[in-house]
Order: structure tokens, then sequence, then C-alpha cells
């Protein structure tokens, strides 16, 4: 059983699933490159390169179809591997689900044309006050890395994927809302979608309960 962490995350978000669930599993936690305690990146990593990564370390670690438990950026990960090569794997779960691009509006255009603009003429300012608190707090490399990974949609490739998935999603999660779970359950073709309680981070904060509902799926 293989846990994949989120953004600006690590793998001691799964704490009480790694407890829970290395009673019944081999469990291995990973730390992707550039988090944790894994080395920086050197370049910048797109979510394919992630996955290449990721798969390589598996294999390096003689893991063979694990059961896959994902977290926001961590789900992106997962859909990258699985719609690649989804045999290597066994069954997914995806929470908090990121990797779907939503019809972002008239202002968001707006805000991406004034940043462009203030770039050319005072770049330094531009990446002070512009972006979410998340990306300015990134190194130079790890800034071009997040731009490629949030601006790739994986809708194309959650309709590859044939293994089963369960997207489990916190009612009240504003960062991956039930939306986006929504638009990766009707592509998955064999994904179904359940909720509970809690936000983006509903696995840490309802363990108990996340981990029956995995452990539901994972044995039917």
């Amino acid at each position: 059983m293989v846990f994949l962490h989120g953004y600006l995350s690590s793998k001691e978000a799964f704490t009480a699933q790694i407890e829970y669930f290395s009673r019944f599993f081999r469990v291995t936690a990973l730390d992707f490159l550039g988090f944790g305690q894994s080395a920086p990146l050197r370049s910048a990593f797109s979510v394919g390169d992630y996955a290449a990564w990721t798969r390589e370390t598996l294999r390096k670690l003689g893991i063979v179809k694990p059961h896959v438990v994902a977290h926001s950026f961590g789900c992106r990960v997962a859909v990258k591997m699985a719609s690649e090569r989804g045999e290597e794997l066994d069954k997914i779960v995806l929470t908090g689900p990121a990797g779907i691009i939503e019809n972002r509006g008239a202002a968001y255009a707006w805000k991406v044309k004034t940043y462009r603009l203030v770039k050319k003429i005072a770049p330094k300012f531009a990446e002070r006050h512009f972006g979410s608190a998340e990306y300015r707090s990134l190194s130079p490399i790890m800034k071009e890395s997040y731009k490629k990974i949030v601006n790739e949609d994986l809708r194309e490739n959650a309709r590859k994927i044939s293994n089963a998935v369960l997207l489990v999603e916190g009612k009240q999660d504003s960062v991956t809302p039930l939306t986006e779970a929504e638009i990766y359950s009707a592509c998955l073709p064999n994904g179904r979608l359940r909720t509970m309680s809690g936000g983006h981070f509903a696995f840490a904060e309802n363990p108990v309960l996340f981990n029956l509902i995995v452990e539901e799926f994972l044995y039917e």
C-alpha cells in the first residue's frame, strides 16, 4: 500500500493511515522530491516527471502492484501513473483530488494578463505581489515546477484509467471543491465518489471514518 502526499506537505500527513493500515499491508509512504525529507529538485518537474520518479522509486523498493492512497497533488501523480501503466497499480483512493481545471472566468484571465504585463516592467514586484501565498513561498525552480503542475488538466488521463478508483471528498473542502471531484468521478470508467465531513485534509480530520471507507473499498 503506497501513500502519496499533497503539495507542500509530506508523508507525515498520513500518520493515522500509516499506523492503521500497517497492521494489514506493507505500507510505503513517500516524500516527493522537493518535499519532506527528500532531496530538492534540480530541475522543474511536471506531473509526468513526478509520475516517472514515483514509478522508478517503487521499482527500486521492490513494490509490485500496490494499492494507492493519494491526496491533492498526490492524486495528480496517481492519475498520471494509472493512465500510463494502470496494470502496475491495484485499487486507487483519491482524496481532495487535484488535477481538474474549471472555468476560471474573466477575472482570472484579467489577473493573468495584468501579471504578465507587470512582470515585463517590474519582475521582482510581480513575483512578490501576484500569485497565491503558496506560490510565493517557493524557490525559483519550485515555482517553475508549480506552474507546470497546476496548468495541466487531467480529465483525459482519467478517462484512460481502468483501475477501480474511489474518490473521498470532504464536504467542506474549499481547495479542491466537490465539483472537481464530481468531474473526476464522471471521467473515471470505474470510479465512484464518497463524501465525508471535513475540509481538504478530511482524512486527517476524521481518520477513523476515512480509514473505514478505504478499508471497505479495498476488501470489496
